[in-house]
């Protein structure tokens, strides 16, 4: 009002009056409701509500290649509190080993040990802390007189007084000599107190008390002055237990490990004065050992870290087989866990592993194999699997494929087919002991045995898609064999678990390489939902020696050390060096240390238990007697080789019999037998009739006889029949014999 009133008492032309204020919320939220570029309906100009800057001023803007769009939404940087609270991770309340039944046994079981270690440690040797204590009386007697005489003497402000002496100040002299008079009477007094009173109290503990309480005051009292004269520089009492030096892993030393590797991106962060992580949880332990995570810089990956894990060592001054950096799965590339162990991973003391010594398996439940860095076990499920175990010599690949036959023969359904082509007889105690086909060598004899028992498995395998497509689906659900499926001996469903150590012997093998491909193609690809299972272990993991059709199909991956990504990728999978899964890190030393691929999860560094030849053997020992307690020991193991019967390699009338007879069925007429081994092996049985059970059985000892039953029709008769405690009373007895023999 006085601006126009002003105007036209100037006669100058008003100006243009004040725009309305502008609520800045409700632009804001009308700005973040319109896609990113859109044209504020208030404006005709830009989308961006500025001034129209395109040449014809057209409302899009679309004229004007400059035009300011907008693209960040404001208050994007901002994220509600809820939105981020519903993302966020929650750490866990107890820590995982607390929660693990397992784990918190094994530390109750620990820190009794090692209580009970430090008091057998003391024990042992208190007489001779008992003589040093002694011995040292005398001397602890004379620093206690001497101690007394000079708390007596007050000698503490002696020197107090020769200063105000040598400075001529004699009224602090008056004050500190009175002081001390007063010091020496309270103190005098309160000697001859407690000397009457001791020596009172020793006499009438000598008078009155018992012997023994004489003898314990007396000795403590010696003990006490010769722990007061013990030098400080020779303790009585040595430790029980000697630590290793591990500094605790701070933020620090982190910090001065990644900028030792070299990486540009770290190093410009650092120079620029900011960290080269950003720590995304504090520094905490974790097991044996410390967990450290973070970001790394922009651009930066795990991988990067991965590839310098020597110097990453070299950087926190550990031992190589303590540091290992890896990757966080379901996170950005760029988010790096560090942990940092007490010891080498190679030379710390693995738990005891519980299958070593009591304890049978169920292939179709996890089952112990091997310990994570933090001392954890890692478990594996053999079924419905295909496994590759790869690894440069002497890194404990046989091993390891032994440690998972042990496990399979565990379990007494399991059926082992055992093939050791280095043939330095590592598999033996398996194979002797427990699989139904095993054989040692590389011969042209032994891969001929080794060609016809996969001819067998896979006809097997097709045997078994007829039985589980004929299955109720009620009984067979998923299409596949089950824990219950398995445990009916009618059905012949069995697991079926094979281990070959040097595959690339088959597969490079001039005659008959490409079927042998073939058929362990088929196995890999089909096996598994019919309860068999591949296992190939070779030294030389390439394309000719693990062909595509393998390698691209098979679920489960053990790489110990390999040398180069060629031979990283085709045991752990294509592009898994990329990802920081890198078997070629690992040191000569870390034998029996692998990447783990399966099991449901992403890559994982285990230690594989150790199990030695005589460990084998006695596991082999175990299995073998639960086999012959169940009746299901066949093939090798039971002294039957190959072309023992006329029903072909790897099949055993006496085993047949009990896997078609249930234990609820005493006795059986012939004909029922014949029918029902026709339809577990047709291939072997089509054909046979009541007398052939009979003429089969004869050798063994076993006579037909008269078996009432009822007929389809419900008529009770009496026919030709066997019982089943008669076969499996002749199989115990044969195989007794040959064990003997």
């Amino acid at each position: 009002m006085f601006a126009r009133l002003e105007a036209e008492m100037t006669g100058r032309p008003a100006p243009d009056p004040l725009p309305d204020p502008i609520d800045l919320d409700k632009a804001r939220s009308a700005r973040a409701d319109r896609p990113i570029g859109s044209a504020d309906p208030g404006t005709a100009g830009s989308g961006d509500g500025s001034p129209d800057r395109s040449g014809d001023g057209a409302a899009d803007g679309s004229a004007d290649p400059g035009a300011v769009r907008l693209v960040d939404v404001p208050g994007g940087d901002r994220v509600r509190y809820w939105d981020g609270a519903r993302r966020a991770k929650r750490r866990a309340i107890l820590p995982g080993w607390v929660r693990s039944g397992s784990e918190l046994k094994a530390a109750a079981g620990w820190a009794a040990g090692y209580a009970g270690h430090i008091a057998a440690f003391h024990a042992v040797r208190s007489p001779l802390y008992a003589a040093k204590l002694a011995a040292r009386s005398p001397q602890g007697a004379a620093k206690a007189i001497g101690a007394t005489g000079r708390w007596l003497s007050d000698a503490e402000s002696r020197p107090l007084r020769r200063w105000a002496v040598s400075e001529a100040h004699t009224v602090e002299y008056l004050r500190l000599s009175t002081q001390r008079n007063n010091r020496v009477r309270l103190r005098a007094l309160l000697f001859v107190l407690a000397s009457v009173v001791g020596i009172g109290a020793a006499i009438a503990l000598y008078v009155l008390a018992p012997t023994w309480v004489s003898v314990a005051a007396g000795a403590s009292v010696v003990f006490a002055l010769g722990w007061v004269g013990a030098p400080a520089d020779a303790p009585v009492i040595h430790r029980a237990v000697q630590r290793p030096k591990a500094d605790k892993l701070t933020s620090d030393m982190v910090l001065r490990a990644l900028g030792s590797l070299g990486i540009t991106a770290i190093n410009q962060a650092q120079a620029k004065g900011r960290d080269g992580i950003a720590f995304t949880a504090p520094i905490t332990r974790d097991g044996p050992g410390w967990r450290a995570e973070g970001d790394l810089p922009f651009g930066v990956t795990v991988t990067d870290v991965i590839d310098r894990r020597e110097r990453l060592a070299s950087g926190l001054r550990r031992p190589l087989g303590c540091v290992w950096p890896e990757a966080v799965p379901d996170e950005h590339t760029g988010r790096l866990v560090l942990w940092v162990g007490d010891q080498d991973m190679s030379k710390a003391k693995q738990p005891s592993w519980p299958l070593a010594k009591t304890g049978a398996v169920n292939l179709f439940r996890p089952v112990a194999w091997g310990t994570d860095q933090r001392g954890r076990w890692v478990d594996l499920t053999l079924m419905y699997i295909a496994g590759i175990i790869g690894a440069i010599p002497r890194m404990g690949k046989t091993f390891l494929l032994r440690l998972l036959m042990l496990i399979a023969a565990l379990d007494p359904r399991a059926e082992l087919h055992t093939y050791d082509l280095k043939g330095t007889g590592d598999l033996d105690p398996v194979g002797d002991r427990v699989s139904h086909r095993h054989r040692a060598g590389d011969e042209e004899e032994d891969i001929e045995y080794i060609l016809a028992d996969l001819r067998a498995v896979r006809t097997e395998m097709r045997r078994r898609t007829k039985v589980i497509r004929s299955l109720p689906r009620d009984l067979c659900p998923e299409s596949k064999v089950t824990s219950e499926l398995a445990d009916k001996k009618e059905l012949g469903l069995h697991p079926i678990v094979i281990g070959a150590d040097e595959c690339q012997v088959l597969f490079e093998h001039p005659k008959h390489g490409a079927e042998f491909e073939d058929i362990c193609t088929d196995l890999v690809k089909r096996g598994p939902a019919t309860g068999i299972v591949l296992l190939l272990a070779t030294q030389r993991p390439d394309a000719k020696s693990l062909p595509t059709g393998i390698s691209a199909n098979a679920g489960a991956r053990w790489s110990l050390k390999v040398m180069s990504q060629v031979e990283n990728d085709m045991v752990l999978g294509t592009s898994a060096y990329k990802r920081g899964v890198r078997a070629t890190m690992f040191a000569w030393a870390d034998k029996g240390i692998c990447y783990f691929v399966g099991e449901g999860s992403d890559a994982r560094i285990v230690r594989a238990t150790f199990a030695d030849a005589v460990m084998a053997d006695t596991i082999a020992m175990r299995a073998r007697a639960a086999r012959l307690l169940a009746g299901n020991l066949t093939g090798h193991a039971a002294g039957q080789q190959a072309d023992d019967t006329e029903q072909g390699p790897g099949y055993d009338l006496l085993a047949d019999i009990l896997t078609i007879v249930p234990d609820t069925e005493e006795r059986v007429w012939n004909e029922r037998v014949a029918a029902r081994l026709a339809g577990l092996r047709p291939e072997v049985y089509t054909g046979w009739r009541a007398e052939n059970i009979t003429a089969a059985l004869k050798p063994f000892g076993v006579k037909a006889t008269d078996v009432a039953g009822t007929t389809d029709d419900g008529r009770r008769t009496t026919r030709r029949g066997i019982v089943r405690a008669h076969i499996l009373t002749a199989m115990t007895e044969r195989d007794g014999n040959r064990g003997a023999a």
